[in-house]
C-alpha cells in the first residue's frame, strides 16, 4: 500500500520537506476556494455599468453594492471568528463557500436592486469567517516549517482571483449577461464547497485563541498596522470601485473593460512578485515607496485623463504599487505578535473592508459632486494619510524586518514552493475527481426505473 506521501523538491536547511497528499489537496483547495472568494467580492466593479443599467439606478448608486458587502465583513470578522474559533475548521470553511453561492444565487436571481444588497449582504458574512479560516487552516494541516508557504500559496488564490476571476466574469456578462454569469460563479462555489467537504483534512478548532486588547494592539504596533491598511484601502477604492466607468470616460470601449482590468490586474501581479522578493528585507521602505507611488498615481489619473493610453499607463503604475501592499501589511500585522494569526487576520481583513466600504462610499460622493475625472483627487488624499501612518509608526513598521520563519508568508522562494507542491497535487486532485464522478455515475444507474418517470 502506498504511504500516501509526497516530498516537496523544495528544502530548508537542506532537509527534505515531506507532506501528506491529503494536505496537498487541502492547500490546493485553499487556494481555489479563495480565488472564487475574491471573485465574488470584486466581479461588481467590472459589472457595475451593466448592472445599474439593467436594475434601474445610477452607477453610483450600484456602488453600494460594494459598500454593504464590505460593511458587513467589516464589522463581522472579528466577533465571528472568535466566536467559531473552537468549532471544526472544516464545517466553518465549507459553510462560508455555501454562503457565496448562496449569495450569488440570489443576486443572479434579484428582482430588484434592495434583493441584490440582500444577497450583498450574505456574501459578505461568508466572507468576514471566510479569509481568517483559511489562513490559519493552512498552516495547520502542513508541517510547521510549511506553514508560511500554504499560507503564501492560499493568499496567491486571491492575486489570481483579482487578475483572472474579475476580468473572466465582466467578460462573460458583456457576452452573455451579468445574471449568468453571476450564476455560473455560484454554481462554482457550490461545486467547491462539495469538494471541500469531500477532500479537505479536518481541522479542530483553536481552544483558546490569543484576541488581546486595542490596548495591546496600540503597544505591540498592530493597531497602527490596521489603521494603515485601512485608509489605503479606503483610498484605492475611491478610485477603483469606479474604474470601469473611468476608464471609459477616458475613451475606453465600453465592451473592452474586462481586457483593461485582466491587463491592470497582471501589473498587480508584478507588486505581488515585487512584495516577494522585499518583504524579508526591506518591509518598511518597500511600503512606504509602495503608497507613495499610488498616491502619486492617482493624483497624476485627472492630468492624464484625455489621453487612453496614458491613462492605462498611469493606472498601471497604480495597480503594480497596490499589488505588494495585501502582502506587506499582512507580513507586518502578524509579525507584532499582538494576537494569533488568526486573529490578525480577522482585524485586516476587517479594517480592509472597513476601508473599502469607506472608499466606494467617498467615491460615490466624489462623483456627485466634483466628477468622475477628478475622483483621482480624493483618492489620492486619503492615502496620503496612511503614507503618514506608515511613515510615523515605526514600531507597527520596523526598519528591520522581524525573521521569524513560520510567519514568513510572502517570500519569493515561499510563493514558488507553494507552486511545486501545488503542481504536484493536480494529478491527485485528478484523481479524486474521477472516483468522484465515477461514484455518481455507479449512484445514478442504481436508482430504480419505476423513480425515473
Amino acid at each position: 500500500m502506498s504511504t500516501n506521501t509526497t516530498t516537496s523538491a523544495v528544502s530548508t536547511n537542506t532537509r527534505p520537506i515531506t507532506v501528506t497528499t491529503r494536505s496537498i489537496v487541502g492547500i490546493a483547495v485553499l487556494g481555489l476556494a479563495t480565488f472564487f472568494a475574491i471573485t465574488t467580492e470584486l466581479m461588481p466593479v467590472g459589472l457595475l455599468g451593466t448592472m445599474s443599467a439593467d436594475l434601474g439606478v445610477s452607477e453610483s448608486t450600484m456602488g453600494i453594492v460594494v459598500t454593504v458587502y464590505a460593511a458587513a465583513v467589516a464589522i463581522l470578522a472579528l466577533p465571528l471568528t472568535s466566536l467559531t474559533a473552537r468549532l471544526p475548521r472544516k464545517a466553518v470553511l465549507v459553510s462560508t463557500l455555501v454562503g457565496y453561492a448562496v449569495s450569488n444565487v440570489m443576486i443572479a436571481l434579484a428582482p430588484s436592486f434592495a434583493v441584490v444588497c440582500a444577497g450583498r449582504v450574505v456574501g459578505g458574512v461568508a466572507h468576514a469567517l471566510f479569509f481568517s479560516v483559511a489562513s490559519a487552516y493552512a498552516t495547520r494541516i502542513v508541517p510547521p516549517r510549511l506553514a508560511g508557504r500554504a499560507i503564501a500559496f492560499v493568499y496567491s488564490g486571491s492575486s489570481l482571483g483579482f487578475v483572472i476571476g474579475v476580468p473572466v466574469a465582466t467578460w462573460a456578462a458583456q457576452s452573455v449577461g451579468w445574471r449568468p454569469a453571476v450564476g455560473a460563479v455560484a454554481v462554482a462555489a457550490a461545486t467547491l464547497a462539495v469538494v471541500a467537504l469531500l477532500f479537505l483534512p479536518s481541522v479542530r478548532g483553536a481552544s483558546s485563541p490569543h484576541i488581546g486588547s486595542p490596548r495591546a494592539w496600540a503597544r505591540t504596533g498592530l493597531l497602527s498596522v490596521v489603521v494603515a491598511d485601512l485608509l489605503l484601502f479606503a483610498g484605492h477604492y475611491v478610485v477603483y470601485t469606479y474604474i470601469g466607468p473611468y476608464a471609459v470616460d477616458a475613451g475606453l470601449a465600453s465592451g473592452m473593460v474586462s481586457g483593461a482590468l485582466l491587463l491592470l490586474g497582471g501589473t498587480g501581479v508584478v507588486g505581488l512578485w515585487l512584495a516577494g522578493t522585499f518583504v524579508d528585507r526591506a518591509p518598511r521602505q518597500t511600503l512606504i515607496a509602495a503608497v507613495a507611488v499610488m498616491a502619486g498615481a492617482l493624483a497624476a489619473l485627472p492630468f492624464v485623463h484625455g489621453s487612453l493610453l496614458g491613462t492605462m499607463v498611469v493606472a498601471g503604475l497604480w495597480m503594480a504599487a497596490n499589488g505588494t501592499t495585501g502582502t506587506l501589511f499582512m507580513a507586518a500585522a502578524i509579525r507584532t505578535g499582538g494576537v494569533s494569526p488568526d486573529i490578525a487576520g480577522a482585524l485586516v481583513n476587517g479594517a480592509s473592508n472597513i476601508g473599502i466600504a469607506a472608499g466606494a462610499a467617498i467615491g460615490g460622493q466624489a462623483l456627485g459632486t466634483i466628477g468622475l475625472q477628478s475622483v483621482p483627487f480624493a483618492g489620492a488624499a486619503v492615502l496620503l494619510g496612511s503614507l503618514g501612518v506608515v511613515v510615523a509608526a515605526r514600531r507597527g513598521f520596523p526598519v528591520h524586518s522581524h525573521h521569524q520563519e513560520h510567519l514568513s508568508t510572502s517570500s519569493i522562494e515561499a510563493i514558488t514552493s507553494s507552486l511545486a507542491v501545488v503542481t504536484t497535487s493536480v494529478p491527485v486532485v485528478s484523481r479524486a475527481l474521477q472516483t468522484l464522478t465515477g461514484s455518481v455515475a455507479v449512484a445514478t444507474a442504481s436508482v430504480p426505473t419505476q423513480r425515473r418517470r
